[in-house]
């Protein structure tokens, strides 16, 4: 007998294979003919000839719907029926049942068996096949059900992972940021080491320095000592932040910020003078509280610009990323010549920033350092015209 090739109907939508179903009668007679005219519209069957057999089959070769007949020795067709439907792999296996007894008072007891349809015997084998067709057809939507519900999980699985990492990667950069600057911390949690190899770079450097400070902390109880200095570092840091400066070290009162590394900017020395003018009017008040209190303390700023060295320093358990080279001891030196509420520069720096901002020349400075004498400029402010 010729075989017909299976139409996509006989076909899993979920899988693209061809239906398989299981044939479970104890005549075998029976149960091959149902095989072979199964088999001939295309679907793939097995055959069973008792309920032990038939639930051995569906453990190791699971089928897409079962065929069987009620009247069986051993296990029958009910307790086959209910012995898969108290497993969860095979709780929605569509199950037709086939007798020659009375139909009505077997199709009951097969509903509360969990059978899915019902024939009788003699078999009108179109109603089976259409029966097997919308049961299939079923089938088919369940397991894609359960495929996107697989799918669905792993997505929700996977989505879980990922946001624990994020997670984990914010608390880890707010950790790193309390230690570095926000641009260093990123780059460490981003995995961009290469940022922070040694590198030379043209940067801008700005040196913060409180005047009278010494004074304040010999006169001061330790903990006003602490008090102006969380004020003074906060206004500070606050600003730094928001020009997007690199903020490299706290040395005390003293405070190096440099820009242009380790990501680029636009126009580092205009940043660089324009957050120096913010942080002069910012520590105004901070300067005038102490003031009420006894106690004078201003802010210095020294502004260089140039080639430096740049990269991690330190040793295994301690590493700091630095700015090493003349240009941030240049700025540290203006910024020691700088009086109270006084900001100086260079003469590269002035040269960037000299068309937006007012300046003028100061006499050429002896740095402790450097043979020659140094070109400066103090800040004036913003141009008035």
């Amino acid at each position: 007998m010729s075989v017909a090739a299976p139409s996509k109907s006989h076909l899993s939508s979920t899988t693209g294979r061809v239906a398989h179903i299981l044939v479970v009668d104890d005549q075998r007679a029976n149960v091959e003919m149902a095989a072979e005219l199964l088999r001939v519209r295309g679907y793939r069957v097995d055959t069973a000839v008792s309920g032990e057999e038939a639930l051995e089959q569906v453990r190791t070769s699971p089928p897409d719907l079962l065929v069987m007949d009620i009247v069986m020795p051993g296990l029958d067709g009910y307790e086959v029926c209910r012995r898969l439907r108290a497993q969860p792999e095979t709780a929605l296996l569509p199950i037709v049942l086939v007798t020659s007894l009375d139909p009505h008072a077997e199709r009951l007891k097969g509903i509360e068996a969990g059978a899915d349809d019902f024939l009788s015997k003699p078999v009108n084998w179109p109603e089976l096949f259409a029966r097997v067709r919308a049961l299939l057809r079923i089938k088919s939507l369940q397991d894609e059900v359960r495929q996107q519900a697989k799918e669905l999980r792993e997505w929700n699985t996977k989505l879980e992972e990922r946001v624990r990492k994020q997670v984990s990667a914010i608390e880890r950069l707010g950790r790193l940021k309390r230690f570095f600057a926000p641009q260093v911390a990123e780059a460490i949690v981003a995995g961009g080491e290469e940022l922070l190899a040694p590198h030379r770079r043209e940067i801008t450097v700005v040196f913060l320095d409180l005047r009278g400070f010494t004074a304040f902390t010999d006169r001061a109880d330790p903990s006003d000592v602490v008090d102006l200095m969380r004020a003074y570092h906060a206004s500070m840091g606050r600003i730094v932040d928001a020009f997007g400066g690199t903020l490299e070290h706290f040395a005390g009162d003293g405070v190096l910020i440099f820009f242009n590394d380790p990501v680029p900017v636009e126009n580092p020395a205009e940043r660089a003078v324009n957050m120096a003018l913010e942080l002069q009017c910012a520590f105004q008040p901070i300067a005038a509280s102490w003031a009420q209190r006894g106690h004078t303390v201003g802010l210095g700023i020294g502004i260089a610009q140039g080639e430096a060295t740049l990269g991690v320093i330190g040793f295994e358990s301690r590493w700091e990323y630095a700015a090493i080279g003349n240009i941030p001891n240049l700025a540290a030196r203006l910024c020691g010549e700088a009086r109270v509420g006084e900001i100086l520069i260079d003469a590269q720096t002035e040269r960037d920033v000299g068309h937006v901002l007012e300046t003028e020349s100061v006499e050429p400075l002896q740095l402790r350092g450097f043979q020659q004498p140094i070109v400066a400029f103090r800040l004036l402010g913003l141009r008035s015209d």
